[in-house]
């Protein structure tokens, strides 16, 4: 068991901070303050890999291990974790098209996709099926060489300023449930497409969030990924990867806000000692950065996992995400104590990496469910000798 990184993951990584440094932090307070979405860095980021980093090579993807995915999108999040964590929604929809789109649709999306020239959205919840997926409502009827769009998305990333939709729909009846779910790549400006007002959010503001609403949107049949009633299939293998995608972009917005409070325990001084000096702070430090340690090391072995297809991959993906976006949080939030009335205001950035680093807790499946994943799995005869 070797938890050094190799050559490649370590220069990833080099590449993915350098990047951070250069082209996402010096712009991060403005894009949140103005909500920018920073569509020429997306293509600079894909000029570099990032926007297709584990699409197959096939369509021109870095098709990298999900460990390795991991750790470029940390440190892209040390940069801005609102816009790093779009690139993780934007890298788990182009996946889905160039792994299950038909040849016409990878022709249509991929290469623009991984170079970041044209953007993707993932369209999944509903205003009546959040945590409960399987119980979606809009609808895909099939009318010859055509399926008909009808029903609304909510919450969705980018909104408004992406190109392609990867959409949800139900092409069986409501008894069936999950297996009556399909997936399709949507043009985001097909007729019929509509989109809500971007929503005014607590953070994750340098990225359009709109509700997406279908009426009768006549969309070609080879535009579906897949096979009828795959879509839950897809939606599920899409959010494994995309909670420890998710996870990492907390672990990076902690390690930002760690990075930042070592240096302020250094300079700020009370009662005529520096704040380093006082050792209920060094214990307070010193738990953030245990906490996160832990927190990165559970990401990496769930990525490990789903990098093997180890038949327990959902369950560790579940217990990664609900521990590290917890304690990505928290150690934003501690960081901001440490720093007092100053992290409080946006001058500084704690703030911003606390707001941004709290929805982690609520999306891709909040942690309830999260608890309930793991929960099911470990309650099964023999699953407390295996889940360890």
């Amino acid at each position: 068991m070797n938890f050094l990184l190799n050559e490649d993951q370590l220069a990833f990584q080099d590449a993915a901070r350098s990047f951070a440094v250069g082209e996402m932090k010096p712009f991060a307070s403005e894009w949140d303050e103005k909500k920018i979405f920073p569509k020429e860095m997306f293509k600079k980021a894909g000029e570099l890999g990032f926007m297709g980093m584990y699409c197959p090579e096939e369509v021109g993807g870095m098709n990298l291990p999900r460990l390795d995915t991991s750790i470029i999108l940390e440190e892209l999040a040390v940069g801005c974790t609102s816009t790093a964590a779009f690139i993780s929604i934007h890298n788990m929809a182009s996946w889905m098209i160039s792994t299950w789109g038909t040849e016409s649709t990878k022709q249509q999306w991929c290469d623009d996709l991984i170079m970041g020239q044209k953007l993707a959205s993932y369209c999944l919840t509903e205003p009546g099926a959040g945590s409960d997926a399987g119980s979606l409502r809009t609808t895909a009827k099939k009318d010859g060489d055509y399926y008909l769009l009808n029903g609304s998305k909510m919450f969705i990333s980018g909104a408004g300023e992406t190109d392609v939709l990867v959409v949800m729909a139900r092409t069986g009846s409501q008894d069936d449930g999950a297996k009556g779910i399909s997936a399709f790549a949507v043009p985001a400006d097909l007729a019929g497409v509509s989109y809500g007002k971007n929503e005014d959010k607590m953070g994750w503001n340098s990225q359009p969030t709109r509700a997406i609403s279908f009426e009768n949107a006549k969309l070609p049949a080879d535009c579906l990924l897949g096979a009828e009633g795959e879509g839950f299939k897809i939606a599920m293998k899409g959010l494994d990867g995309g909670r420890i995608n998710i996870a990492s972009c907390s672990i990076g917005a902690a390690q930002a806000c760690i990075d930042l409070s070592q240096a302020y325990m250094q300079e700020r001084k009370q009662f005529g000692k520096p704040l380093a000096a006082f050792q209920a702070l060094q214990f307070k430090l010193a738990d953030m950065v245990t906490e996160l340690v832990a927190a990165r090391q559970m990401i990496r072995l769930a990525a490990s996992k789903i990098d093997i297809n180890d038949p327990d991959k959902t369950t560790y993906c579940a217990m990664a995400k609900r521990f590290a976006t917890d304690i990505g949080f928290t150690v934003c939030n501690e960081a901001l104590q440490l720093h007092g009335g100053y992290g409080y205001i946006k001058e500084y950035p704690i703030e911003r990496y606390m707001r941004d680093a709290r929805v982690h807790q609520i999306l891709e499946g909040t942690n309830e469910i999260m608890r309930v994943i793991t929960a099911r799995r470990v309650l099964e005869e023999g699953a407390t000798d295996i889940i360890r």
